[in-house]
This record gives C-alpha cells, sequence and structure tokens, in this order.
C-alpha cells in the first residue's frame, strides 16, 4: 500500500502576499483579475485546478442569455423581467448592472477576441427566446472563450500584475480579528499537499456554484448539471467569514437530456424552431421565463399520463438541424453527439427526451448565493463575491463577467495586508485540510459524498416538507462526525474531502434556509405541501443567514429595497429588518425513543467491472510538449516559426492553435497561408482560429490577400472560411463574392450569399434565387430582407419556388421588406397551402400588410391544424392589435390548445 502524506507543519506554510486576491480562476475570476491588474493592483490569482482550463466556462459556451444591446432591448425591461422571474425578490440595482453594463462587457470581450454571431452587415444577431424581450445572443464560437481570457491573462504586461498559482486550493477565508475585514486566505496545493497562506489587501471569491449538492438520477457523484468541480467552496469560506448569504432556499434545477448530464439546450434551439412537447407533441409550457414556475410545470407534466417531456426538433429541415448540431455537438457538452450516436438516435427522426436535473445553489441561473451590493461587496470588509457565487438573479455568463469587473474595480483600492494573522483561524483551516491524512484507513471520500447526497436528495430536494427538511437537518448534523473521520493518503483525496465539508455545509444551509421560508416561492425552486401558498404580506422579503458569534446558523428577513423599476405585480412592503434566529426543527415521530437517530441509508457498493488493464496510449510527440511549454510564455512569430514549418501536420496543427491562443502581432496572415497547408488538420486548425480571431485581426491588405489566394484551395470548408472571414472583415467586394456563387459547395455558396448581404448587392444576391441548391435559395430569400434598403419585387421569383421551404422562407421575408396589396393577396392565398411551413411564411408576411388585407386573413389562420401557423398568426395580430377586429381575434385565442399561442394572445391585453 502506498504510504500517505506526512501532515505538514504550520510553521513550514508557503507565505505569499498581493493587493487583490481572486479565488477562483473562472468567468468571474479572471475578469476580477485583468480589472484588479488594469488598475494598478497587485493580483494573486488561485485556482484548485488550472486556469486555462477551469470553471463551467472551460467547455464552452452557445450564447449569452442576456444581451441587452442598445436598439433590440431596453435595461428597465430587461430588470422587470427578471424581477417577475425572481417573483418579485430581486435587488433592483445589482441586477440593473448586468442590464446597463452588459453591452460594454459584450464589446470588451469582443476586443479580446471572443466572437458573437452578427448579421452579414455587422450587427449583432440577437435571438428571442423568451415571450417578451429579445436577450439571446448567440455565439457560434463559444467553445473558445476560456482559451481567449487566458491568452489575456498571459499577455506580457498582464502577467507582470497578476500571478497565478495553479493547483492551489484555498479552503478558509482569514479575517481580522478585531473588525473582521478580510485579510487573506489559507488552503494547500492540491498536488505537493503543502499548506499555503495568503495575505491580500481584499479578497475576491469567484468559486461559481454549488453544482455536486444533489445527486443526480444516474448516480454518478460526477455526472452533475453543473460543473462537478464547483462544490460549495465559496459558499462555504463566506459563510465561515462571517458573510451574510441570501435565497439559499432558492435551488436551481434545470431541464436536461434525460439519461444525460447536459441541458436540452431551448436556448439554442428555440431560436431555430426546436420547442418542448408532451408524448402527444403538445406544447405546454405556459410560463415566459427559464424559471421556477416552469420548472414547476415541466414536473406536473412529467408525472401526468402525458409524459414524458420532449425537446422536438425532428419537424425542422436538414440544414436548420445541421446548423444545431454544430452549435449543440461544440460547445456546452461536446460528448453531446456521441451520446445521442451511441443511443441511436438522431434529431431527424427522435424528438429528445427531457428530464429535470439534481437541485443546487445558484445564483446565476436561479438565486441562491452570497449576499452582494451593486459593486459585488460582501457584509464582510473588503470581501467580494461575483459570478454563479453571488446572489444576483439569472446573471448568467455576461453578469459573472459584469461583477467579476465591479468587485476587480472596488478591491484595486486596497494593498496587502502586512499584520498579524489570527493563528487560531489558521490552526483551524490547517486541521480541515489535513485531519484525513492522520486516518489514511478512514471511510473513503466517494463513499461518504454519495451518502450525504443521497439525504439531500431524499430530504431537501422539492417538493419539501417541514418535516423532511428536519430530518436532514439531523441526518447532516450527524454526519459531521463521518465526515471528520474521512481517510485520505494523496494531496488529491485531500481536496476531495474538503469538498465534502463544503457539500455538507451547503447541504445544512439549503435545509434550514428552506424551513425558515414557510411559503411556497419561486415554483419548483421552493415548494413547501405544508405552506402551499406564496405569502407576499410576510414573505416578500429576502431570506439572509450568517454564522453567528455561538457558531449556530441564524435567519434574518430582509425587506426588498424600493424598485428601481416599477413591476405591477409587485409591492415590497418596507419595514424593517426581522431576526428570526435559529430556525426550529419539525417535531417527527420515531420507531424508538426520541433522542435515538434515525437510521442512515447505506451508499450502495459500485459494480467493479472496469477493466483492470488500461491500454496505454503513444507518448506525445517531444516537438509537441516543447511547444505546448512554449505556448505558456505567449512566443512571438519568431519562436513560432520552426514549428509552423514542421515536417510533421501534427505539430504544425499544434502551432497554428497555439498562434489563435496567443496572437501576436501579424497573426492574420500567417493563419491564411496556413490555409494552403497540404495537411487537412492544419488548414482545419487554420480556418478555426481566423474565424475566432477575426473580431481583433486587423484588416490589413496581406490578410485579404492571403484569404482571397485560399477561395483556390480544393477544400470547401477552407473556402467557406475564407469567404466568412472577408465579410466580416469588410475586405471584399461584390465581385469577389459573387464569383463564389458558381462554386461547386453548398456551404461556400450559402457564405457567398451572406456576403453579398452584407455589401447590399441586390442584384447580385436576386441572381442567386435560381441556385439549384434549396439551402442556397432560402438563404437569399432572407437574405434580401436583410439589405439596407429591402424591396419586395426581387422575392418575387422565389415566391413561386416549388420548393416550400423556399417559399415558406420568401413569404416570411416580405415582413421585413413590405407587403403591399398584391403580395398580401398571395400571402392570403398561401394560407391555404398544403404546406405548413408555407403556411407560416405567409401569416408572417401579413405582419407588415395593411390591416384590412391582414386581419381578416390572420383571424382564418387562428383555426389552422398546425399550432405554429397559428403562433404565426398570433404574433401577426399582435401588430394589428390596434385594430378592434384584431383584439378580437387575439381574445378568441387566449383559449388555443397550444401553450404559445395561448401565452402571445394574453399580450394583446397589456
Amino acid at each position: 500500500m502506498d504510504t500517505p502524506l506526512t501532515v505538514p507543519d504550520l510553521a513550514d506554510a508557503t507565505e505569499l502576499s498581493c493587493d487583490v486576491l481572486v479565488i477562483g480562476g473562472g468567468t468571474a475570476g479572471t475578469m476580477a483579475a485583468l480589472t484588479a491588474a488594469e488598475r494598478g493592483a497587485d493580483v494573486l490569482l488561485l485556482e484548485k485546478a488550472h486556469v486555462r482550463h477551469s470553471g463551467a466556462l472551460a467547455m464552452g459556451m452557445d450564447g449569452v442569455n442576456n444581451a441587452v444591446v442598445p436598439g433590440r432591448a431596453e435595461p428597465d425591461d430587461y430588470v422587470a423581467e427578471i424581477t417577475r422571474a425572481n417573483d418579485g425578490l430581486v435587488d433592483q440595482s445589482t441586477v440593473r448592472q448586468t442590464a446597463t453594463r452588459g453591452f460594454a462587457m459584450v464589446r470588451r470581450l469582443e476586443s479580446y477576441g471572443v466572437k458573437f454571431e452578427k448579421d452579414e452587415h455587422g450587427e449583432y444577431a440577437v435571438r428571442q427566446v423568451h415571450r417578451s424581450g429579445s436577450y439571446v445572443l448567440p455565439m457560434p464560437e463559444g467553445k473558445d472563450v476560456k482559451k481567449v481570457l487566458y491568452r489575456q491573462l498571459r499577455r506580457r504586461e498582464m502577467r507582470e500584475r497578476i500571478r497565478i498559482e495553479n493547483r492551489v486550493m484555498p479552503v478558509r477565508v482569514l479575517t481580522h480579528p478585531d473588525d473582521g475585514r478580510a485579510v487573506g486566505a489559507a488552503g494547500f496545493h492540491t498536488r505537493t499537499g503543502e499548506f499555503v497562506i495568503v495575505r491580500a489587501g481584499a479578497v475576491i471569491l469567484a468559486t461559481g456554484p454549488c453544482g455536486r449538492l444533489g445527486l443526480p438520477a444516474s448516480g454518478y457523484l460526477y455526472g452533475t448539471y453543473e460543473n462537478p468541480t464547483n462544490a460549495g467552496d465559496g459558499y462555504a469560506m463566506a459563510y465561515h467569514a462571517g458573510a451574510a448569504l441570501t435565497g439559499i432556499e432558492c435551488f436551481q434545477i434545470n431541464p436536461l437530456i434525460k439519461d444525460y448530464n447536459g441541458p436540452a439546450c431551448a436556448y439554442v434551439a428555440n431560436p431555430f424552431g426546436g420547442y418542448q412537447v408532451n408524448r402527444h407533441g403538445e406544447r405546454f409550457v405556459e410560463s415566459d421565463y427559464w424559471s421556477g414556475q416552469m420548472m414547476a410545470e415541466f414536473a406536473a407534466e412529467l408525472a401526468s399520463d402525458r409524459g414524458p417531456v420532449y425537446l422536438k426538433l425532428s419537424h425542422l429541415p436538414e440544414e436548420t438541424i445541421g446548423a444545431v448540431e454544430s452549435i449543440l455537438h461544440t460547445t456546452e457538452r461536446p460528448t453531446r453527439g456521441t451520446f445521442h450516436e451511441n443511443r441511436g438516435h438522431d434529431y431527424r427522426t427522435h424528438d429528445i427526451e427531457m428530464h429535470i436535473s439534481e437541485i443546487g445553489l445558484c445564483g446565476g441561473h436561479s438565486a441562491s448565493g452570497v449576499r452582494v451590493d451593486d459593486h459585488a461587496r460582501t457584509t464582510v470588509p473588503r470581501l467580494y463575491a461575483a459570478g454563479d457565487l453571488a446572489s444576483v438573479p439569472h446573471n448568467y455568463m455576461i453578469g459573472a463577467f459584469v461583477f467579476g469587473d465591479l468587485a476587480g474595480e472596488d478591491a484595486s483600492r486596497y494593498r496587502a495586508y502586512e499584520g498579524e494573522l489570527d493563528h487560531e483561524q489558521l490552526a483551524a483551516a490547517h486541521e480541515l485540510v489535513y485531519r484525513p491524512l492522520r486516518n489514511p484507513d478512514g471511510p473513503p471520500q466517494p463513499q461518504v459524498e454519495y451518502k450525504l447526497r443521497r439525504f439531500v436528495n431524499d430530504y431537501v430536494a422539492p417538493p419539501k416538507t417541514g418535516a423532511k427538511l428536519s430530518l436532514a437537518v439531523e441526518a447532516f448534523d450527524r454526519m459531521s462526525t463521518e465526515i471528520a473521520g474521512m481517510g485520505a493518503r494523496t494531496a488529491h483525496e485531500l481536496m476531495r474531502c474538503a469538498e465534502v465539508s463544503f457539500i455538507r455545509d451547503c447541504a445544512e444551509m439549503a435545509a434550514r434556509a428552506s424551513l425558515a421560508r414557510t411559503e411556497s416561492r419561486w415554483g419548483l425552486y421552493h415548494e413547501r405541501l405544508d405552506h402551499p401558498e406564496r405569502d407576499d404580506t410576510d414573505w416578500l422579503h429576502h431570506l439572509d443567514l450568517r454564522k453567528s458569534p455561538s457558531g449556530a446558523m441564524e435567519f434574518t428577513a430582509r425587506p426588498v429595497e424600493p424598485y428601481v423599476v416599477p413591476v405591477p405585480e409587485f409591492s415590497p412592503p418596507g419595514g424593517p429588518e426581522r431576526l428570526l434566529g435559529e430556525v426550529a426543527l419539525v417535531p417527527v415521530a420515531t420507531a424508538g425513543a426520541r433522542d435515538a437517530a434515525p437510521a442512515a441509508l447505506t451508499p450502495r457498493p459500485v459494480a467493479a467491472d472496469a477493466p483492470a488493464v488500461v491500454p496505454a496510449s503513444a507518448p506525445p510527440h517531444p516537438r509537441l510538449l516543447r511547444l505546448l511549454s512554449l505556448v505558456e510564455d505567449s512566443p512571438d512569430l519568431d519562436a513560432l516559426g520552426p514549428y509552423l514549418a514542421d515536417a510533421d501536420p501534427a505539430v504544425r496543427a499544434a502551432a497554428v492553435t497555439a498562434l489563435g491562443e496567443t496572437a501576436p502581432a501579424g497573426t492574420g496572415p500567417v493563419l491564411a497561408a496556413r490555409l494552403r497547408d497540404e495537411a487537412a488538420p492544419v488548414r482545419a486548425a487554420a480556418a478555426a482560429a481566423l474565424r475566432e480571431l477575426v473580431e481583433v485581426l486587423p484588416a490589413e491588405p496581406v490578410l485579404a490577400e492571403g484569404l482571397r489566394e485560399a477561395l483556390g484551395v480544393s477544400d470547401p470548408a477552407v473556402r467557406a472560411a475564407a469567404l466568412d472571414v472577408l465579410r466580416a472583415l469588410r475586405l471584399g467586394d461584390a465581385g469577389l463574392y459573387a464569383g463564389a456563387l458558381a462554386d461547386p459547395s453548398v456551404e461556400v455558396r450559402v457564405q457567398a450569399v451572406r456576403a453579398l448581404v452584407s455589401v447590399d448587392a441586390v442584384g447580385e444576391l436576386a441572381g442567386a434565387g435560381a441556385d439549384p441548391a434549396r439551402e442556397v435559395r432560402v438563404a437569399v430569400a432572407r437574405g434580401l430582407a436583410a439589405v439596407r434598403n429591402p424591396a419586395p419585387e426581387p422575392l418575387a421569383p422565389l415566391l413561386d419556388d416549388p420548393d416550400p421551404l423556399v417559399r415558406g422562407a420568401a413569404l416570411a421575408a416580405l415582413a421585413g421588406t413590405g407587403c403591399p396589396p398584391a403580395y398580401a393577396a398571395g400571402a392570403g392565398a398561401a394560407l391555404g397551402d398544403r404546406a405548413w411551413q408555407v403556411r407560416s411564411g405567409a401569416a408572417t408576411a401579413l405582419r407588415a400588410a395593411t390591416p384590412g388585407l391582414a386581419v381578416p386573413a390572420l383571424a382564418g389562420a387562428l383555426a389552422d391544424p398546425n399550432a405554429d401557423v397559428r403562433k404565426a398568426a398570433v404574433l401577426s395580430l399582435l401588430v394589428h392589435r390596434a385594430e378592434p377586429a384584431a383584439r378580437a381575434a387575439l381574445a378568441g385565442a387566449a383559449d388555443d390548445a397550444d401553450a404559445d399561442v395561448r401565452a402571445y394572445a394574453s399580450r394583446a391585453a397589456r
């Protein structure tokens, strides 16, 4: 048996010092470090993994859920939307920070090289997912966001200010014994086991949510919806430092794919025409926002005879499904395509069965987190929280960046703490880390964690009752002893044992907070069967929890601050805070004496059927290893030159990828040259890097020349990428793009159409309407509505196209070009077409027609057998709702069998 680590002496600890300590190198932490350094602070960034690949963002992001882009949405509308989604319990000043600063953050990220979807004219392609407000901004290349951020951290000017310590895991925030302000942190190295102490002028917690709280239905400890490395570290550290946490009873629960720990990604699928249905194919979601109310509707449908529930994509055309696959199978969960392939499922023939995830704590997707103000300050002086850890409801990725920026800016005022550190706090942190080494043969972490999280599922997951929550508190108290007895032999096992202690802290917070709020709120997130009604009179209050001087968990009901943006549905009562103190447990009968604890569940044995021997993989190429080491120092083109010219295509491809990560001056032309490489992997890497860096590459003639030369390469993926970059950088003209319409590749011709739209070449676009490929003709129809001065006449040939998808797209385009009487008559006639896509397009076209022609036809379309046609008719009638006949038709649609049709029709009364 391996010899376990020895417990290091506290006096031998490694000591570090900084102005600003950032704990967590994910979304918020990276931005906090960059901003603090830009403001002149010396920053130390601690990450228990490696910053290059850490955090929920490391696997990519398919889009921004809350982009308030000027001209497309208003900050006040977004604030009101989030207030409604969170049942009125919102500090609007914090949400407003995301609403007002989010667009500037999008632009800042673009300056780093993050790519957001734009139309042919370079405008943001914001999509509408919810029934009110257009806030979703897709990120087709979102898999590379973390790589882009890491490149910023490794810029030479940043490296002078930001010290990164990977594999260091803090376990406690250190506070000053006199005034309680944050003065540093204590932790350990997860590879060597050495104890690490940090002195700091300010501390920023950016450790993400507590995703490893409930146990997934699969039973896998790490098969969670959220990043499983997010074990509630920051929640526990903030609590033990004396900070207030709030909304902990408001859980995160998400819809996900059945048997797979990934989201169904309706935010991606819905703008493309996907939607959620029950087993009868009926839309059932009434809620207007991705919230606890929506999860309650999901749960009710799943439990009824109308279940299971599916994400429906099979009705979509091939090119649309291909676009959805290109996003879903490369970002969020890159294993998703493999999962479906192994099941023999295809979006073209199978709808995707959905289920509901385990519970977690997350501010960014619900409301559970550390209480912060509008500058990310917690209730502990000089302690900040940002990202999913902070209680800024539905803050998502952009909110994490915004609050990381706010925290970094405010914290940069402080300089390193030079006084004495509290020995008692250091000793307690040391004991928390190393006690498993004193009992190396104790229960292993996976068994103890499984048991703990099984109790979370049994007693804490909704629907909740006071009795079950009280049993949970007793179980978590009892498990403190079992957790203290866990055994470990390696530094990695010490990390996992410390995480279990964090999970236990979060589980107790969740149970006690759920007991304290004696009402139901947020739909499924806090459904109390013994208190089934929402009580705005007593409970339109934040529920704060904190650690009392005696070490107990105590609660305060804090009134909601006066709204910045009025929301008629809610009227916060105001008044003073109510100190609730410790929560009382509900008496629960037992089989024996009352002081006998209920029997604990025994964890299920894990089947040991894995192969005993794993074949060794081939060792990496020595030059690849040298290249990877070189990338850490942000090499220039001269240093990368030998690798870019290496005889081995694997080395060249890796060098191209490294060039995309570091992006030194002169990168664009070099990447364009690699588009002509003889090896397909090198060309693919160059194309991906050019698309990723398109926002930061100078639009210089030498790059244009290289891209034009790439249009002659035999690889169609290269030609398509070259056209895409030429269009985005405004380096081409109508003649060049029109020439690409003769390309044998459909993908290239579609890119040529997009490029022609960007230069408003209507004549050339109209000529492409005779293309033999349906995908190209559909792109032409949409493009003719996207030019700066659209007119309906060029659409005429497409309105008679033999393909129903082309006719449908051309009709829908009339909503953007205008729909004069002759075209409106044609649209009215098309409402009788056999293809529902044509009928839907016709209903959309009538949005731009005169009311006298449009309203009668649209009213008749409300009887269409296809729900999507009726939905299109309702949306068009809303444009004409000033007409009494339109309002009458909409009133009749309020009882439609389809949830979407009903919901949109009801908006006529607003």
